[in-house]
Order: C-alpha cells, then sequence, then structure tokens
C-alpha cells in the first residue's frame, strides 16, 4: 500500500491497493475525462447489479449521475474509482462515493453509495472504498454516512456492519435505511478490509 495522500482535496490523491486476489488497482477520486470510462463501466454491469445500485433498472446512466463527476470536491461530494490500466488503456471497475445531503447549518450527513464491476465482487473493494471515506468524510467534518439497501443485499449490508462504525438500521418496504456515525472512531479490530 503506499503512503495515504491528503483526505482534504482530490488534488494529488491516489491509493495503490490490492484485492484480495492479488490484483492491484489504483484508488483515485473520478476526473471529467472520465466520463466515457464510468459509461462504459456501466454498460459492463449485471441487470440485477444495477438494480441493487439504483433501486430501478436503468439502460443508461442519467445527466444528473454523470454531472455528479463535477462536483467531487471531497467536501460536498467525494467520488472514487478503482482502476485497472493506464492511459487510454485505463479501465474503472468500481466506485465509492458520498454527497452531503443536509441543508447549511445542520450537522454534516452524507449518502454513501457503491458500485462494484461483477467480476470483481468479493474481493474487498467496497470494504476499502468504506474505509477511505470514512477517512475523507471525517477529515471534512461529516458526522454520519446514511444509506438505503435492500434487504436482499446482505453483502453490502455486511461492509456496513465490519466498518466498525456505530450503526442504526431499520427496515421499511424490503428497503434498509442505514445511519452509520462517524464522530465516534471506529471498534479496534472490526476496520473493513
Amino acid at each position: 500500500m503506499a503512503a495515504m495522500q491528503s483526505a482534504q482535496s482530490p488534488a494529488g490523491y491516489l491509493r495503490h491497493e490490492t484485492l484480495r486476489n492479488g490484483t492491484p488497482v489504483r484508488v483515485r477520486p473520478v476526473r471529467p475525462d472520465d466520463r466515457q470510462r464510468i459509461i462504459s463501466a456501466f454498460h459492463k454491469l449485471d441487470a440485477e447489479t444495477i438494480y441493487t445500485r439504483f433501486f430501478s433498472a436503468k439502460k443508461e446512466l442519467s445527466e444528473a449521475d454523470l454531472g455528479r463527476m463535477d462536483h467531487n470536491d471531497f467536501v460536498r461530494a467525494a467520488i472514487l474509482v478503482a482502476t485497472l490500466g493506464s492511459g487510454d488503456d485505463e479501465i474503472i471497475i468500481g466506485g465509492g462515493a458520498y454527497t452531503v445531503n443536509s441543508p447549511p447549518g445542520a450537522p454534516l450527513a452524507a449518502e454513501v453509495s457503491f458500485t462494484i464491476e461483477e467480476d470483481y465482487q468479493g474481493q474487498g473493494l467496497a470494504g476499502m472504498f468504506m474505509r477511505l471515506l470514512i477517512e475523507i468524510g471525517r477529515a471534512h467534518e461529516i458526522e454520519r454516512f446514511e444509506a438505503e439497501v435492500l434487504a436482499g443485499n446482505p453483502a453490502m449490508l455486511a461492509v456496513f456492519q465490519r466498518s466498525g462504525l456505530p450503526m442504526t438500521r431499520h427496515t421499511e418496504d424490503g428497503v434498509v435505511h442505514v445511519v452509520m456515525d462517524l464522530g465516534r472512531p471506529a471498534t479496534s479490530g472490526a476496520a473493513p478490509r
């Protein structure tokens, strides 16, 4: 693992990580020039993965989805991608993000989400994104992460459970609303990997 760049800003932020199967990946902030890489990655996803991420069947990403890339300042939004290759051959295999959803003046809360290409699911990417987003969120005084997860997505719920963050959850109509407290440190030995 490379030394940690500052969680204060996306400028220069780069991590080198290794998946459980030994595959080396680069983790960096999404950039405006990633638009076509994001679209290509989305088109490779299975319908089930799209449904568990967006709670609906989607054939294309909307302009609103793609427009999020332009607001990756690590303050109101942090969007990280895991990539293989470099230059023109670089491909995106997963992403993790948070978006602050609290009104001005209220305690900072952010919605957290992940999308992992099926060939790389179960390799620790979501837990790695969670660990990095916790660090970035804490650097920007975010007090809690929130997520909506389909009850039939136990893998994602397990990522949140393993984060070590104090967590509450309630289920309504097959959707689990999860709230994780970033204000308190993670419990020892429970950091995601």
